[in-house]
């Protein structure tokens, strides 16, 4: 997932969750999107536009969302616009 396991499971989705709960606690001022319609408008935003982030990355933009697809749609939240 986004900054951290490449692991396709839901035990490291879990983990990338509790993660980012632990840094939001710790560093709320690195996040763009700290309150919960923020962090939702921009989940959605990030999401019409992943195909683009993808590409950039060399990866092809997966037809189907995994757990994997759902970490890197949170990860992105915390700062997308």
């Amino acid at each position: 997932m986004a900054n951290g396991s490449a692991e396709d499971t839901r035990e490291a989705l879990v983990e990338t969750i509790r993660r980012m709960t632990e840094d939001l606690k710790a560093n709320p001022a690195a996040w763009e999107n700290r309150d919960l319609h923020s962090f939702l408008e921009a989940a959605a935003s990030w999401l019409e536009d992943s195909d683009g982030y993808y590409r950039n990355i060399g990866k092809t933009p997966p037809a189907a969302p995994s757990w994997s697809t759902l970490g890197d749609i949170l990860q992105a939240a915390r700062s997308y616009e």
